[in-house]
């Protein structure tokens, strides 16, 4: 084991607590950016990524725009990091007006090589509770890769293509245009430059395009089944980022529910047609 790994490897089982009020305006914000139906005062699956933000002094950002590493997740000595999926239970919505607790522990840290470089991906788990009442588990992987070096392929030729599946029962084309980018970033307190600074995105970090949050397009893969099954109680979702998406161009949420119509297959596409994120949901 390399020196920076087991420095690494320092960090897992830290926890963090952190508490917030569960509030209406994130909600009729989130609701006006996705052109929804008033949630009313329950937080539907995957909005409480709009609370527990870590509001870091400006002064602490680093080049990218997020907070500088070594506070409570590991220093990873890599500049690009993204969401690389999830996986979560839904015991019961939060509700507004509630003071709710998440409690964070870092599970895992795995330090790999790719066809792209070295790669370090960390697992985080929350449990949030509502007076000692756990009503949502959650897995966080988050990946770090090297900088892209001079000559190199864009990070999107990293990834290898794989076309989308057809035969979706569902689909929504979204176009998500530096306005929604922003409005998500606000609403997320994401400073990460990668969303919203396209001389850094394409200069920087080598990107073709602003990058399209991968918990946003999580976000839309369930807000799709919320259209589609208003109804629906979703009690668990999982999801992995396959492939950059890029908000120059719009791409596709599908669905496809299965024989019993209670588990969904849910996946995203480009406007090229390359699948960019799969996704399971189950509902109760």
């Amino acid at each position: 084991m390399s020196t920076a790994s087991s420095n690494l490897d320092a960090w897992l089982e830290k926890r963090e607590v952190a508490k917030d009020d569960i509030t209406a305006f994130p909600l009729k914000a989130m609701t006006a950016t996705l052109d929804q139906v008033d949630a009313g005062n329950s937080v539907p699956p995957l909005w409480h990524w709009l609370y527990f933000l870590p509001v870091s002094p400006l002064a602490e950002a680093g080049p990218d725009g997020h907070p500088e590493r070594g506070g409570f997740l590991p220093p990873v000595p890599l500049p690009r990091r993204m969401w690389a999926g999830g996986r979560l239970t839904f015991h019961a919505p939060l509700q507004v007006g509630e003071r709710a607790v998440r409690t964070s522990t870092i599970v895992n840290i795995e330090d790999k090589t790719g066809r792209s470089g070295r790669l370090v991906f960390v697992t985080v788990q929350h449990d949030i509770e509502v007076a000692g009442e756990l009503r949502i588990e959650e897995e966080h992987d988050i990946v770090y890769r090297d900088a892209p070096q001079a000559g190199a392929a864009a990070p999107r030729a990293e990834v290898k293509a794989t076309l989308a599946p057809a035969g979706e029962t569902w689909a929504r084309t979204v176009h998500a245009d530096p306005v929604m980018l922003f409005r998500y970033s606000a609403l997320t307190f994401n400073s990460h430059r990668i969303h919203y600074d396209y001389p850094y995105v394409t200069e920087v970090e080598g990107y073709p395009g602003l990058v399209v949050h991968g918990p946003l397009i999580a976000t839309l893969l369930v807000d799709l089944v919320r259209r589609e099954l208003p109804d629906a109680v979703l009690q668990s979702f999982s999801f992995k980022a396959l492939r950059p998406t890029f908000g120059d161009h719009p791409f596709t949420v599908c669905g496809k529910p299965s024989d019993d119509g209670k588990t969904l297959d849910l996946w995203a596409k480009d406007h090229e047609g390359y699948l960019t994120m799969r996704a399971i949901a189950s509902l109760a």
